[in-house]
C-alpha cells in the first residue's frame, strides 16, 4: 500500500487504552471496520457499502494512490480507522473521507489519535489542507464538535444537500 506501510505509530496509554497502535490497513481489518461502522448507528447500509468499496480498493489495488487507510488497534482488536486521499485537481489538499471509532471506546482519545496521525501523514506528503464533510443533522452534533475541537473551521455549508433539511457542512484545517 505505497509508503503508508511505513507509518506505524505506537500510542502511549491514555483514558483506559493500555497500548494502541496506528498502522496501515490489513486484509483482516475489513470485517471489523464494517462492524464498527454499523455499530455506530450513524451510517446507512449504502454508506457502509461505500466504505467497504474503499477498503477493498486499498486491499486489492495496493498501487493506487487515491485512498490511504489506517487503523488504530489494541491487542489485535480494531478500535477505529480513517480513510484519507488527495483531492483530485488540487496541489496539496486532502479529504478525510472516513474517521470512525467503535462506540465502546469512544471518548478515550482514539479519534484524536487517528486524526493526528492522518494530519501527520498528510503533512509528510506535502499536504497543507485537510477537508472533512458531514451532515447538519442533530445526531451529527458530536461529529461537528469533534472537528471544531481539533482546530477545523466550518468553511462552507450547502443547504439541503443530502435531502431537504440536511445540509452538507464542510470543515477544513490548514496543516502548515
Amino acid at each position: 500500500m505505497s509508503d503508508v506501510g511505513q507509518t506505524v505509530q505506537t500510542v502511549l496509554p491514555a483514558n483506559g487504552i493500555s497500548r494502541a497502535t496506528v498502522r496501515p490497513l490489513r486484509p483482516g481489518d475489513r470485517e471489523p471496520i464494517l462492524r464498527l461502522l454499523r455499530s455506530t448507528g450513524f451510517f446507512s447500509e449504502e454508506e457502509v457499502a461505500i466504505a467497504a468499496e474503499l477498503v477493498d480498493t486499498v486491499l486489492q489495488r495496493p498501487e493506487q494512490k487515491d485512498y490511504l487507510i489506517c487503523t488504530c488497534e489494541e491487542e489485535g482488536s480494531v478500535l477505529g480507522y480513517y480513510c484519507i486521499g488527495p483531492t483530485p485537481a488540487t496541489a496539496s489538499t486532502y479529504d478525510l473521507y472516513w474517521i470512525a471509532v467503535r462506540p465502546d471506546v469512544q471518548g478515550r482519545g482514539i479519534g484524536t489519535i487517528l486524526n493526528r496521525h492522518a494530519e501527520e501523514l498528510v503533512t509528510s506528503r506535502g499536504g497543507r489542507l485537510m477537508i472533512a464533510e458531514t451532515s447538519s443533522q442533530p445526531r451529527y452534533e458530536g461529529t461537528r464538535g469533534f472537528y471544531l475541537r481539533r482546530g477545523y473551521s466550518e468553511l462552507a455549508r450547502i443547504r439541503d444537500y443530502y435531502r431537504v433539511g440536511d445540509d452538507l457542512v464542510v470543515y477544513g484545517k490548514y496543516l502548515s
